[in-house]
C-alpha cells in the first residue's frame, strides 16, 4: 500500500522539509507507481525526459473533460499552444527581441544591490519577504511595465494562484480553484487595462509591445493578451523565489561550498545550476494521455493524471554520479529544473540571471550568517517548493 499512497505521502506538508527519501522510495518502485486515486506517479530520470518530450502527452485539462474554458497556454497542447507561445516569446526573447533579457543584467544588479544595501551585521532578515520575494517580482513589473506602486498588488493574486494550481490528491480544491480563478479575472483585467493605456503610445515594456503589434496576425486577443500577462508575471517570480532562497538554504547548510563561492565568485553559474538539480523550485508537472500509452511496461490509459516527479529525475543515480552531492563543478548537468520539450520554462534565461546577481549579492553579507530555524517554514504547495520564511542572523 505504501508505493500505492506515495504521491499523498509527498504531497503532505509533513514531507514538504525533505521529500527526498519519498523520491527514493518512488525510483526503487517505479519506473511507473499506480496510486490509490488511479493516477500514476514516474520519478526515474529517462522516462520523466521521455515523457516531457512525447506529442501523446497533453497538458491541457480539456483532455479529460475537467473545464471547458480555454486554459493558459501553460496548459495548451500544440499548435494552439506553439502559436501563443510564439506570439508572448517576440517582445521578451530571440529571435525579435534577443537583447531584452540581457539588458536587464544591469538593472538586477541594481536592484540586488538597493536590497542588500540595508542589511546591516548583527541583524536578523528573513530572505523569502525581505529579499528574494521583491527582487524578481519588480524585475517581472518592470518587463511588464506595471508602475512601482501597483506592484504590491500582485502578491495576493500570485498567492492564489499557486495555491490554485498546486497537486493536492484527495482533497476538496474548490475553494482554492475559486479563489485562484478570481485572482486570474483580477490581476488579467488590471494587466489588459495597463495595456490598453499604452496603444498607440508605447513604451519600452512588453505590454506596450503586445498591443501595439503592427501585424494583425501576430496580435493577441484581449483574452490572449490577459491570460499571458498572467502567466508571465505568476512563472516570472514564483520559480525564481524559490530557487534564491533554496540557495541561500543550501549554502548556509554546506558552508565549504559557500566559502569556495567567496573566494571565487566565478563558480556562481555552475552553483546555479546544481541548485536547479539539487533544490529545484519546480518538483512536479501533471499530464494526460491522448490515448492508452506504454511506459517501461506499464500501460497507462488515455486521460489519466500523470505525475512526472521532475525533483526525483534530479536525483536519479541511473543519471546523475552521487545524486545526493550538491556539486557546483559537476560536467553534464542536464537536469529538468526549467522542465524540458516544448514546455521547457522560457523564462530560463532571466531566472539564471537573476539567481546569480542575487546570490553575488548576498555572498559578502553570509560570511557569519546563521540559519534561525532549519528547517524553515515551508510553503504549502507541493509543486512549487520552497520556504515560506527563511530567517536569517547575519
Amino acid at each position: 500500500m505504501a508505493s500505492e499512497t506515495l504521491l499523498a505521502r509527498i504531497t503532505d506538508y509533513a514531507s514538504r522539509p525533505d521529500p527526498y527519501p519519498l523520491y527514493a522510495e518512488l525510483r526503487a518502485a517505479g519506473p511507473v507507481v499506480r496510486q490509490a486515486d488511479d493516477s500514476y506517479l514516474i520519478g526515474t530520470y529517462h522516462e520523466v525526459a521521455a515523457l516531457l518530450h512525447d506529442p501523446r502527452m497533453s497538458v491541457d485539462p480539456r483532455t479529460r473533460g475537467e473545464v471547458t474554458h480555454k486554459p493558459p497556454f501553460l496548459r495548451l497542447d500544440d499548435p494552439e499552444h506553439h502559436r501563443l507561445r510564439t506570439l508572448a516569446m517576440r517582445p521578451f526573447g530571440p529571435p525579435h527581441s534577443p537583447g531584452r533579457v540581457d539588458a536587464m543584467r544591469g538593472e538586477i544588479d541594481r536592484l540586488t544591490q538597493d536590497l542588500v544595501a540595508s542589511f546591516e551585521a548583527g541583524r536578523q532578515i528573513d530572505v523569502v519577504d525581505d529579499f528574494a520575494y521583491p527582487l524578481p517580482v519588480t524585475v517581472i513589473c518592470r518587463l511588464l511595465g506595471v508602475p512601482r506602486e501597483d506592484e504590491p498588488l500582485f502578491r495576493a493574486w500570485s498567492d492564489a494562484l499557486v495555491t490554485a494550481a498546486d497537486v493536492r490528491p484527495g482533497q476538496d480544491t474548490t475553494e482554492a480553484d475559486k479563489a485562484g480563478e478570481q485572482a486570474r479575472i483580477e490581476m488579467g483585467g488590471y494587466l489588459v487595462g495597463l495595456a490598453e493605456q499604452r496603444r498607440g503610445g508605447p513604451g519600452d515594456d512588453m505590454l506596450s509591445a503586445f498591443v501595439n503589434e503592427p501585424d494583425p496576425e501576430l496580435r493577441l486577443t484581449q483574452e490572449e493578451l490577459a491570460e499571458t500577462a498572467v502567466l508571465l508575471l505568476i512563472a516570472g517570480h514564483e520559480t525564481t523565489v524559490n530557487l534564491i532562497t533554496n540557495g541561500v538554504l543550501t549554502l548556509l547548510r554546506l558552508p565549504e561550498h559557500l566559502e569556495h563561492l567567496r573566494r571565487d565568485p566565478g563558480l556562481l553559474p555552475g552553483t546555479v545550476e546544481e541548485l536547479l538539480r539539487y533544490e529545484p523550485p519546480v518538483h512536479m508537472r501533471e499530464r494526460i494521455p491522448h490515448s492508452d500509452i506504454d511506459v517501461a511496461g506499464t500501460t497507462i490509459p488515455k486521460g489519466a493524471s500523470v505525475v512526472l516527479a521532475l525533483a526525483s529525475g534530479n536525483r536519479d543515480p541511473m543519471r546523475f554520479h552521487e545524486p545526493d552531492r550538491f556539486d557546483p563543478t559537476r560536467p553534464d548537468n542536464q537536469h529538468l529544473g526549467f522542465g524540458s520539450g516544448i514546455h521547457l520554462c522560457y523564462g530560463g534565461p532571466l531566472a539564471r540571471i537573476e539567481a546569480q546577481a542575487a546570490l553575488g549579492a548576498l555572498l559578502p553579507h553570509l560570511d557569519a550568517a546563521r540559519l534561525v530555524q532549519d528547517p524553515p517554514p515551508y510553503r504549502q504547495n507541493a509543486m512549487l517548493r520552497g520556504p515560506r520564511h527563511l530567517p536569517v542572523q547575519l
